[in-house]
Order: C-alpha cells, then structure tokens, then sequence
C-alpha cells in the first residue's frame, strides 16, 4: 500500500478571509502559537502637522529639539515618515462583514493622554465593538471566539486595563530600533535564543528611521525604505516557525503590508502547524 502526504497551502488564502478558510485542525490551536500578520502604527489617529500631536519621547533628543524649535519645517518630515491611519469604526464595519476574522488591536504610547482621556478611549472601544469584544481569557482559540461571537482582543499598555476585563494586558513588542534590515534581523536572532513569551508577543519588523537617515535621504519616506528591504525581510521571515517552542514567533508586524507579499508569507508560516498526516491510497 503507498501513501500520499497531504499538502496545503497557505498562502493561497484569501487575505482578507484567512483565519475563516484555515484548515480545522488549526482551529483549536491557541492563537498565541499561530502566525498572524500585523501592521505596525495602524491606527496613528491624531497625527498632524502642527503642534497638536507632541513627537513621541522615545525618538532621539535631536529631532525633539527640532520639532520644538523649527516645528513649521519638521512637522512636513515627521508626517511623511509617520502616518499611516485606520479608524476603530472602520474596523467594525469590516468585521461586521468578515464575521469569522479576529482582529488583536494593541493600544501604547499615549502620550499626554490624562486619566480623563483614557476613560474616554476606553469607553469608545467599548461602545464600538461592543460584544465583539473578547474578555481576558489563557489561550484563546478561534474555535472558542466564533462559539461567543468575539472578534476582538484589545492590549491597553496603561493600568486602566485592570478595571476592564475587555481589556487585555499590554502585550510584549520585539522592537529592533534598527534601520538595516540586516541589523534588524541578527537582533531578532538573539533574542529567539531566549525563547518567546508565554503569550501573545509581536516581533516588528519595521525598521527605525533615526535623524541621521532622514536628513541623509531627504526626497524618500518611510515608504521608500521599508519596499527596498522587504525582499531581504521578507526572506528571513519565510524561515520562521510559529508555536510554543523556543524560537518560534506569534505575531509579525510591518509598515505597509498590503503593499507586497508580507500577509501571505505569514500566514503560510501556519503550515509547520499542520500535521502532515499519511493517507493511505485505496
């Protein structure tokens, strides 16, 4: 009797219908052991030109001065190098129709938000997604998500998250703070032989534009950078393996994903999930 081993591919899935069309063996893996694509600064909502929304602390002391002292000039480069914006009722509205999808929305980096705002943000994701949203839970699947109707988990990185129990806690974020895929990626190799957090985690491989390479290629943007490393990105990426063992990574994020092959790579990492199963021929 010879045998035949079952193939699927992944990558061939609809993208914007992916985890409905995973195949069932999949469906009661915890969703912190599968790859899922993500897009780094989705929702950037109050990024403008002027003065209204402060240049984050973490970037280089340099390029706060500048934003201080020669805002009219800087706020044109920031912007280009920045924005990149979804709104949360968008997102409702596409879940409304994609109804086995589930989205993981990680809020961070509030800066200037008071205790009165975070209510308020707070508040709006309830009001928004409603009963969409899926109560803290250890290792959620998609099997038990569809059974309840959740579609979103939402990380909140502020102690509020305590009072919600719709919010989940501020989920980790490899950040590599490099802007040479290269560099990026022999980081990101040394911190997998450490082994990945029990749960959800995000390895982001978006590059860091620091003040050196903006004032060195002044007619590019953060677009431009990020198309001309994808193939080598993107490469590396193709190696990985998602699961629980030392290694493996759960949630990839980039910058304009749906501009290249970045969705389908990831989600066709799931295939060293799948068992290969032998089926015997008649």
């Amino acid at each position: 009797m010879s045998s035949a081993i079952s193939q699927v591919s992944l990558s061939e899935l609809p993208t914007d219908n992916w985890m409905a069309n995973l195949p069932s063996a999949l469906w009661d893996t915890p969703l912190c052991y599968i790859a899922i694509p993500g897009s780094h600064n989705a929702i950037t909502y109050c990024l403008d030109k002027n003065d209204r929304s402060p240049v984050d602390l973490t970037q280089p002391d340099m390029l706060q001065k500048l934003d201080k002292y020669m805002k009219p000039i800087i706020r044109p480069f920031v912007y280009k190098w920045a924005i990149a914006q979804i709104v949360l009722k968008e997102i409702r509205e596409w879940l409304d129709v994609h109804p086995k999808e589930v989205v993981i929305l990680s809020f961070s980096h509030f800066i200037g938000l008071s205790q009165e705002l975070h209510t308020l943000l707070v508040s709006t994701i309830k009001s928004v997604f409603d009963s969409k949203l899926c109560p803290k839970m250890d290792h959620v699947t998609l099997r038990t998500l569809w059974s309840q109707g959740h579609q979103v988990i939402v990380s909140y990185e502020h102690n509020i998250a305590n009072c919600h129990r719709e919010l989940w806690f501020h989920i980790p974020y490899w950040w590599a703070n490099k802007c040479k895929a290269e560099a990026l990626i022999e980081e990101f190799e040394r911190r997998k032989q450490n082994g990945r957090p029990g749960g959800f985690f995000v390895t982001g491989i978006n590059l860091t534009e620091d003040l050196k390479y903006i004032c060195s290629h002044p007619t590019e943007s953060l677009r431009d950078m990020v198309m001309s490393t994808y193939p080598t990105l993107l490469s590396w990426v193709k190696q990985q393996k998602p699961g629980s063992n030392t290694g493996s990574l759960n949630i990839i994020a980039g910058d304009f994903v749906t501009e290249s092959q970045f969705i389908p790579t990831v989600i066709a990492l799931n295939e060293n999930l799948l068992n290969r199963t032998i089926i015997p021929e008649p």
